[in-house]
């Protein structure tokens, strides 16, 4: 099971860590915290020194309630500093978290080699086009409406199989633009109240009947926080656990925050 990234075939039947690198101002844990191009810096060499294969780079906050930020003001905060990234760091792996095509275009056109798509281009409908234009991976994410919206659309008879039934039907549309490399995100957190996430983390495993990789973004989330009645900055443990879980179940990619301590989880479960 491999994808290709800008020539470089990554093989994920070992599951890889894909480390978060949010330039915005506004996200839920780490918002602002790498404004400056140091700190910037600093914090992709911790990732990659401790073993991540992909960085995840994200300039439109999808938190609940998330402000509205225009393409431009997107662009403005994602084309500088992964410019400055790809300076210092030539030969990583950058994820852009984008739902626009225009910015996914932009990012690919400049050195990005993955699309993250939290809507799975229904936040726009040139995106599946575009992705096939550009012929890089791309990961498609389960959620209802969007982050103003997502928390008022829980309602599922069979949240599982409705979301089975939601990836079969986005993989047939993806795979008629002819996209070739697709990765399914369950989308914890996203359109799902807390018993739901737990409900469709326990069935993790029957995601792999689709056939393609799956990638689980745990990290530091409200249903492990308020789960255990403490905030997302004491989350880690709980994030842990889920990731033993998730890789137990077929797990592909951690989406996470914490490198090191996924790459750890990722050693351990393969030794069982």
């Amino acid at each position: 099971m491999t994808i290709n990234c800008l020539g470089n075939l990554v093989d994920l039947s070992t599951p890889k860590v894909m480390g978060i690198l949010n330039v915005t101002p506004n996200s839920f844990y780490d918002g602002g915290r790498f404004a400056e191009e140091k700190t910037l810096l600093l914090q992709v060499e911790k990732m990659l020194k401790e073993g991540a294969t992909f960085i995840d780079m994200g300039a439109y906050s999808s938190k609940p309630n998330a402000e509205w930020v225009s393409e431009e003001e997107e662009l403005k905060r994602l084309m500088p500093t992964m410019a400055v990234v790809l300076q210092n760091f030539p030969e990583i792996l950058i994820s852009v978290d984008t739902f626009r095509a225009k910015v996914a275009k932009e990012a690919v056109q400049h050195g990005a080699c993955i699309i993250n798509d939290i809507t799975a281009g229904s936040g726009d409908d040139t995106m599946m086009l575009t992705i096939a234009e550009l012929q890089v991976p791309y990961i498609m994410m389960h959620m209802k409406g969007n982050p103003h919206t997502m928390q008022t659309l829980t309602d599922y008879q069979n949240i599982t199989k409705e979301m089975l039934f939601y990836f079969s039907e986005k993989v047939a549309e993806a795979r008629s633009y002819g996209i070739n490399d697709l990765i399914l995100d369950p989308g914890f957190g996203f359109a799902k109240t807390t018993p739901q996430n737990f409900e469709v983390a326990s069935n993790l495993e029957l995601f792999q009947m689709l056939e393609l990789p799956l990638l689980v973004g745990f990290s530091r989330k409200s249903m492990i926080y308020k789960t255990l009645g403490t905030t997302a900055e004491f989350a880690l443990n709980g994030t842990t656990v889920l990731h033993t879980i998730a890789l137990q179940k077929g797990a592909n990619i951690l989406r996470v925050h914490d490198v090191k301590e996924a790459i750890e989880t990722i050693k351990i479960v393969a030794q069982l």
